[in-house]
């Protein structure tokens, strides 16, 4: 059996996202689908997995719902079950910005197709601007793009109003703000970037349609600005152009993409740490580590699912 994956969100008003979280759990369990969603108050963020059919009736059930009638989701296929188990949870927040008032469905800025993002981020007046954490925009980015160098999504608003002082990259002498460009891996983090801009009073604001995994889906080789690897969050950790899975592995303690140069490094020891966390995780967890490895590995031999503990990550955002 081959299983379908989809990944989706949608920013709308659900002021009663605690009602809705029980029934929405009952449907995926009713089919068999597992996966992470996410409700808030801001709307629905997640990713489920399944036989195909099953997939399609939960995301039919979805857009059932006026709300959630122009739900949008992104689609890949994988071989094995890529979730454990199903589990809906309350957020205050479907993606972590923490900037109080913000309205991304209505505020968001304007949304630039795929085939149309070379010409624009072309243009030199136009400040491109990676809303990724650093980790991410390591193995990828687009040419010419700033780097953030942020560790997680909620620390954006603060890097951003930096940039804004002399010598930074949003810097206006004139005192006219410059056209700005976002990103990020599938689209919901640029809606909220692009909505804290106009916010701040910026009023040429994009970001690409469908994130970076559409501008890799749709768009030649050839002729493409991205230079490197997109990170997923998913089991095939990296993606190329044609959404091709990449050359990285993850690292299960931290949860860092690796390369095969740092697979080889003296302190890589599979599913217990590697040179990015070797320092920053005690002997008892890399113990309890170790131990859950030897569980994987026993789980395999079986030909079961191993469904333990999860490991310890850092507070990273949805692929989208």
């Amino acid at each position: 059996m081959r299983y379908l994956t989809a990944a989706l969100y949608r920013f709308v008003s659900l002021p009663d996202a605690a009602k809705r979280r029980d029934a929405l759990q009952a449907v995926c369990e009713a089919h068999g689908i597992k996966g992470l969603l996410l409700l808030a108050t801001e709307g629905i963020n997640g990713t489920i997995a399944g036989e195909e059919g099953a997939v399609r009736k939960v995301l039919a059930y979805l857009r059932d719902d006026p709300l959630f009638a122009e739900l949008t989701h992104k689609e890949s296929w994988s071989d094995k079950m890529p979730f454990v188990r199903m589990k809906v949870r309350l957020k205050k927040e479907i993606v972590t910005l923490g900037v109080a008032g913000l309205d991304p469905g209505k505020m968001a800025g304007q949304y630039v197709k795929p085939q149309d993002w070379n010409a624009l981020i072309d243009q030199p007046d136009v400040v491109l601007i990676d809303t990724r954490n650093d980790y991410e925009v390591a193995i990828g980015t687009f040419s010419h793009a700033v780097d953030p160098g942020i560790q997680r999504f909620a620390d954006l608003p603060q890097w951003l109003q930096a940039q804004e002082a002399p010598g930074g990259a949003l810097y206006a002498p004139d005192g006219k703000k410059p056209r700005v460009a976002m990103f990020c891996t599938g689209g919901i983090r640029c809606e909220k970037s692009t909505a804290l801009l106009r916010m701040r009073g910026y009023e040429e604001v994009y970001h690409l349609e469908g994130g970076i995994l559409s501008y890799l889906q749709t768009q030649p080789a050839q002729s493409s600005a991205w230079q490197g690897e997109c990170f997923v969050f998913d089991e095939r950790v990296s993606v190329g152009h044609g959404l091709q899975p990449g050359p990285y592995t993850l690292c299960r303690s931290c949860r860092r993409p690796l390369s095969e140069a740092d697979t080889q490094a003296p302190q890589y020891l599979p599913g217990v740490r590697c040179a990015f966390c070797c320092d920053s995780t005690t002997s008892q967890q890399q113990a309890g580590f170790a131990e859950r490895e030897r569980q994987v590995a026993l789980a395999r031999s079986r030909g079961q699912p191993h469904v333990g503990a999860r490991l310890p990550s850092p507070k990273r955002q949805p692929s989208h």
